[in-house]
């Protein structure tokens, strides 16, 4: 998808937090990628607004060096020259209705000067206690009304800490705005490999027929991390494994896995399957949390020959920490298709590699008709979505060795985004900003959504935060994990499949 009929609305981008890291990071790469292919239009503009106070030609300053470090090679400066005409900015307290007043001013200067028709979208980088209070100002002075453009609001994870705090914040949110203008980002979804999940799933004859019970035996959802908390260790410390990942990108990894398919690629409708998955998983008894899920805080160890420190000694966080750096449930999905069919996933910080997938394990095959063979067992055959580092998409399947015995050996075929289709330089963010200047709300979680994806953690919340771990830390640095993760498997005669496996 390329070219001028594809460029997004005349509009202009409101950053809340525009000095923050994830800005410079992703945002604007994000954007700079958007409009080197051509789908910004040319009526668009930026503001960033912060709490420090800087002049529009600072913020211009920071931005060119943003984009020089973080693009990578080949910068265009005719498109920084571009970019830095468009971008301005306007500081000051988020509580304070001079900000929102001299906020709303200049929108109405750009509207004039790009011929914007008053499309604005508000990404909200800032702290979750902040989405409120900064969308409530904003409605305050007219700019959440959709009487002229469209107005649209994009917020970062977490949303919320718990079921009862989704739901408050939902209910803020909803008082000021129409749910078809809330966009609740998961940045995993702008990944390539996540979607063409469904064009996996439902484009290809091959695949669909057997993705059910009757052959799949089990699948496995990793999303490992080799980096520990860094300098984030007085948020993490407050949220842990399970909050940080489990709601949002896992469990969007598991719906798009194991929904139906939808009656059109309209975003109420897949995201109408998605809620009937997370719908249909089944709850967690207090005994099925000691039974069916694992928690983990990592101590020393070694990571490519260097020598990483524990968790609790990490800054900022407490020494005596019982906040889990490693999580791992057995989820059950209690519909017709996936009956019986144990779905594993795992999360975890400082890891043996870093390393995220989806691996569909079929069932064995019958074995009588090699009884009186050299083949002492079957080859499982598997497909294994892998998200990243490298995307792609690998089936694992068994072959006759050449020879006069009959033996089997396991081959893999390999499907790699970077071999088929060339680098495609991204950071995630560039489908979803683009998704939401088209207004097309497929990738983004729906209230409904979140609300669901927090009742199916909360009573493992519940009884973690009831009853706290006693053998902490208890998996080294540059592992695969606490020993408990391989026994959730084991019981069932399952084991995880690590990359060096």
């Amino acid at each position: 998808m390329n070219g001028k009929n594809h460029q997004a609305d005349a509009c202009t981008m409101i950053i809340f937090g525009a000095t923050g890291d994830l800005t410079k990071r992703k945002l604007f790469p994000a954007l700079y990628n958007l409009a080197k292919d051509q789908f910004l239009p040319d009526s668009f503009a930026i503001v960033g607004v912060g709490r420090q106070e800087m002049t529009s030609e600072d913020f211009r300053s920071q931005m060119r060096g943003n984009l020089a470090e973080f693009v990578g090679k080949d910068v265009d400066e005719s498109l920084i020259d571009w970019f830095a005409e468009r971008t301005h900015y306007t500081g000051g307290d988020f509580a304070a209705k001079k900000t929102f007043s001299e906020l709303k001013k200049l929108l109405k200067e750009l509207d004039k000067k790009f011929d914007i028709p008053e499309n604005y979208f508000f990404y909200l980088a800032t702290p979750p206690a902040l989405f409120g209070l900064v969308t409530e100002k904003v409605a305050e002075l007219g700019l959440t009304a959709e009487t002229e453009g469209w107005r649209r609001f994009i917020y970062e994870k977490p949303f919320g800490r718990d079921l009862e705090s989704a739901r408050a914040l939902n209910a803020e949110l909803k008082s000021l705005l129409n749910e078809s203008q809330i966009y609740r980002i998961d940045h995993y979804l702008g990944k390539e490999t996540v979607q063409n999940i469904l064009v996996f799933r439902f484009g290809n004859s091959i695949f669909e027929p057997i993705w059910n019970r009757n052959y799949i035996d089990h699948v496995q959802i990793t999303v490992a991390e080799k980096l520990g908390v860094e300098q984030r260790g007085g948020y993490y410390d407050t949220a842990g494994a399970l909050r940080d990942m489990i709601p949002n990108h896992i469990f969007q990894l598991v719906t798009l896995t194991a929904m139906e398919p939808p009656i059109s690629f309209e975003a109420n409708a897949v995201r109408d399957e998605q809620a009937k998955i997370l719908c249909a998983i089944q709850p967690f008894s207090p005994e099925d949390v000691l039974h069916k899920a694992v928690r983990g805080q990592y101590g020393d160890g070694v990571i490519e020959d260097a020598k990483k420190i524990a968790y609790r000694n990490e800054p900022n966080v407490p020494p005596q920490s019982n906040t889990e750096t490693f999580a791992a449930l057995k989820l059950s999905i209690d519909n017709w298709r996936w009956a019986g069919v144990p779905f594993y996933v795992r999360t975890g910080k400082r890891m043996a590699a870093r390393h995220s997938e989806i691996v569909v394990q079929f069932k064995k095959a019958p074995f009588m008709l090699f009884r009186d063979t050299s083949i002492e067992k079957l080859t499982t055959n598997r497909i294994t979505i892998h998200i990243q580092p490298d995307e792609g998409i690998t089936l694992h399947f068994g072959a006759k060795i050449p020879g006069p015995l009959v033996n089997m050996g396991a081959v893999d075929m390999d499907f790699n985004y970077l071999d088929h289709f060339g680098e495609q330089v991204s950071t995630g963010y560039e489908r979803l900003l683009y998704d939401c200047m088209t207004g097309d709300a497929t990738l983004f979680q729906r209230a409904d959504m979140v609300e669901s994806s927090w009742q199916i953690v909360s009573p493992v919340l519940d009884v973690w935060q009831a009853i706290p771990a006693r053998s902490f830390p208890n998996y080294p640095a540059g592992s695969w994990g606490p020993e408990e993760s391989d026994a959730l498997l084991a019981a069932d005669g399952r084991k995880w499949k690590n990359t060096v496996d």
